[in-house]
């Protein structure tokens, strides 16, 4: 099995992390939330002679799944991902792009949702997914064991949390997220977020002043 990696292409106003996960031997991997500027992503595959054989969306924001439906059409991969509780998200991300002022944002159809418990893989990298409601009602986490990583979207932040003050967001249910599902995982679990720079659970469970 060859290394884990992973690439972050900041898209869309809100400087999203779109996440290009990929095995460093065979540079096959997946795109997680596309939000837009898919130019760009496209780009930065092609530059790292990168092939993405799917689409994993965290959540049904429109800057984590905005330019999905366009990045499926130019890769001719699937879409998987999140939990079907965000299907409502999705069905109008539209009218979410012309809320923000955000230009060419199609409604995202996935092949597949997710369920807890469920697994994603690409090579011989799996993934393991947790449904984290909280900050979206449908949101998933994928945690790959083997490398002690976890892609977390918006649910957990460096030194913060996801906001819970969207559409079916809730604060109660986000820390229980977070308490019960992602912190047991261990401390030394690396994580990668939807915005700003990832971390370690370790340190979010010692210091985040959400958790603590």
């Amino acid at each position: 099995m060859g290394q884990l990696n992973a690439g972050i292409v900041p898209v869309t106003p809100f400087q999203q992390n779109c996440t290009i996960l990929f095995d460093m031997d065979d540079k096959h991997g997946v795109v997680v939330d596309p939000g837009g500027d898919i130019d760009k992503v496209l780009a930065v595959l092609k530059d790292n002679a990168i092939t993405a054989g799917a689409i994993w969306i965290t959540h049904g924001h429109i800057d984590h799944a905005g330019g999905a439906m366009e990045l499926k059409d130019a890769l001719g991969v699937e879409i998987i991902g999140p939990h079907e509780a965000d299907k409502l998200l999705l069905d109008n991300l539209e009218n979410q792009g012309q809320r923000y002022g955000i230009v060419g944002v199609r409604n995202c159809v996935p092949d597949r949702f997710l369920s807890e418990g469920e697994t994603v893989s690409f090579g011989t990298h799996m993934f393991e997914v947790l449904h984290c409601p909280g900050h979206a009602p449908g949101h998933v986490v994928y945690y790959s064991r083997a490398a002690k990583f976890a892609h977390v979207g918006d649910v957990l932040f460096r030194g913060s949390v996801g906001r819970t003050d969207l559409p079916g967001g809730d604060h109660a249910t986000l820390i229980a997220s977070i308490k019960n599902k992602l912190l047991p995982l261990g401390d030394d679990i690396g994580f990668i977020c939807g915005h700003g720079p990832g971390g370690r659970f370790g340190e979010e469970r010692r210091t985040n002043p959400f958790l603590t």
